[in-house]
C-alpha cells in the first residue's frame, strides 16, 4: 500500500514509531486529567481533542447545560494552556476582542498611544455564544483564527502559540442573534454536537457534582509539548487509500458532482479546506486512538464534524424534512 507522508516531514519510521509512543502516553494523561470533570460526553472529548491536536478551531453546538464551558476551562487545565473566555453579546465591540489604542501622558507631559492588547490574545479562547455578537465583531475573529495576528492601527500583533478558538453556540434560542456567515463558520476545523449525557453518566454528575467539593482537573502537559505533538501529527503517514476516500466524499458533496444524493438535496458544498481538514483530523485521530497511521474509518467517523457546517442544504431538502447529517449519511454509504 502507498504511504504518503508531507514534504516537511523526512522521518524515518522508528524516529515517528517512538515519537508516537510518547506522545500516546502524554494523550492518555490528558484524557485520564479530563475524565476527572467531564462525564459522558466521549465524543465531545475526543473531538475537541482531535480539533486541538490538529492545530484547529472547534465549535462547540448545544443547548444550556451541556458543561461546553466547563470542558473549554478543563482542557486549557490539562493542557497547560493560558485560557480566556469572552461572552458574546449584542453590544460587543471588536475592540474587546483584539484590544484597543489608549493615550499615555508622561511626567514632561508629552502625549503616546500604547497597545493595550484585548482578550484574544490567548493560547485557548472561548467564544461563548458567538452568535450573539454582531457580524461586525464576530468578523474581529476571522483574521485571528487564520492569520494567527491582529492588526490595530496598522501595526501587526502577533498571537501567542499555540492558538485555538472553542466557540460555543446554543441551537434552540435564534432570536436575536446573528448567524455565523459561512466565512467564518469555514475557519472552525469542526463543529462538535453536544448531546444530552446517557442515564449513567447524568447519574454520576448528580453524584460527584453537588456535594461539598468537586473534582478538578490537573495539569498534565504544557504548551510546548502540544506544539511538539502537534508537528508530530502532520509528519503521520496517510496512505493512498484514505487520500482517496478523503476526495471521493468531499468532492461528492458538491453539486454538479455527478452524485445523485448531492445533486438533488445540496445547494452549495464544501471547497478543498474541508479535505485539508479532514487530512489533518484523520492523523490527529488516529494518534488519540492509540494508532500510527489513520484508516478509512477515521475518514467515515470525521466526516459529519468536518463537513456539516460547509455545506447548506437547498429549498426542496428543507422541504423534505431532511438534514445535513442525513445527507452525509447517504454519502458516507457510498464512499465507504
Amino acid at each position: 500500500m502507498t504511504m504518503l507522508m508531507p514534504q516537511e516531514a523526512a522521518l524515518s519510521d522508528e524516529a515517528i514509531v517512538k515519537m508516537a509512543e510518547t506522545a500516546l502516553a502524554d494523550i492518555a494523561e490528558v484524557k485520564r486529567s479530563v475524565g476527572t470533570v467531564i462525564f459522558g460526553q466521549e465524543s465531545v472529548v475526543e473531538q475537541s481533542m482531535i480539533a486541538i491536536l490538529a492545530g484547529g478551531h472547534a465549535l462547540l453546538v448545544g443547548v444550556p447545560g451541556l458543561a461546553k464551558t466547563k470542558l473549554v476551562e478543563t482542557l486549557g487545565v490539562a493542557l497547560g494552556l493560558d485560557t480566556r473566555r469572552i461572552q458574546f453579546t449584542p453590544d460587543l465591540m471588536p475592540s474587546d476582542i483584539i484590544g484597543t489604542e489608549v493615550m499615555d501622558q508622561d511626567e514632561t507631559g508629552r502625549r503616546s498611544f500604547r497597545y493595550v492588547m484585548g482578550p484574544v490574545f490567548a493560547q485557548l479562547l472561548m467564544a461563548d455564544e458567538i452568535n450573539r455578537a454582531s457580524p461586525r465583531t464576530q468578523s474581529a475573529l476571522l483574521q485571528s483564527m487564520q492569520e494567527y495576528h491582529v492588526t490595530v492601527a496598522g501595526q501587526r500583533h502577533d498571537l501567542p502559540a499555540p492558538f485555538h478558538v472553542l466557540a460555543t453556540q446554543n441551537p434552540l434560542e435564534q432570536e436575536g442573534t446573528y448567524p455565523l456567515p459561512e466565512a467564518q463558520l469555514d475557519r472552525f476545523l469542526m463543529q462538535v454536537d453536544v448531546l444530552y449525557p446517557d442515564i449513567e453518566a447524568e447519574r454520576r454528575i448528580l453524584l460527584e457534582t453537588t456535594g461539598g467539593s468537586e473534582q478538578k482537573a490537573e495539569m498534565v502537559m504544557s504548551a510546548e509539548r502540544l506544539r511538539e505533538i502537534q508537528a508530530l501529527v502532520r509528519r503521520m503517514p496517510v496512505s493512498s487509500s484514505v487520500v482517496e476516500a478523503i476526495l471521493n466524499l468531499v468532492r461528492s458533496a458538491r453539486p454538479g458532482s455527478g452524485h445523485k444524493e448531492a445533486d438533488t438535496h445540496i445547494a452549495w458544498g464544501p471547497g478543498p479546506r474541508a479535505s485539508q481538514a479532514l487530512m489533518t483530523c484523520v492523523r490527529a485521530r488516529a494518534l488519540y486512538e492509540g494508532r500510527l497511521a489513520p484508516s478509512i474509518d477515521d475518514v467515515m467517523a470525521l466526516a459529519e464534524p468536518i463537513l456539516q457546517h460547509r455545506m447548506a442544504l437547498n429549498f426542496s431538502a428543507r422541504a423534505e424534512g431532511m438534514s445535513v447529517r442525513d445527507v452525509i449519511a447517504a454519502l458516507k454509504r457510498d464512499v465507504a
